[in-house]
């Protein structure tokens, strides 16, 4: 990866959700502006604040996709990324979920 780039892959989506409430959501509706998770398989060497294994949330349309080996990833902007999600326990500035 190069500069502030981030290589993430993104789980299938899985069927059917329910609200919080308890209505049923099918796997086809369409929900817009829903902000999505990835997990993060490479950076570049100016990401400050993600590592490799962390999962981050991003906005769908600020990536692009990319087939590596037959895989399916995202390339992600560091500044893109809305949070990250880490098992590190540092002395961080409360970035982290």
């Amino acid at each position: 990866m190069l500069a502030d780039r981030v290589l993430a892959h993104q789980s299938p989506v899985e069927g059917e959700r329910r609200s919080r409430s308890g209505i049923l959501i099918p796997a086809t509706a369409h929900v817009s502006r829903r902000l999505a998770w990835a997990e993060v398989v490479a950076v570049g060497p100016h990401v400050r604040t993600i590592k490799v294994g962390d999962k981050v949330l991003f906005n769908p349309d600020d990536r692009f996709e990319v087939e590596v080996h037959g895989g399916e990833y995202l390339i992600l902007r560091e500044r893109d990324v809305n949070a990250v999600a880490s098992d590190r326990i540092d002395s961080g500035t409360g970035l982290y979920l």
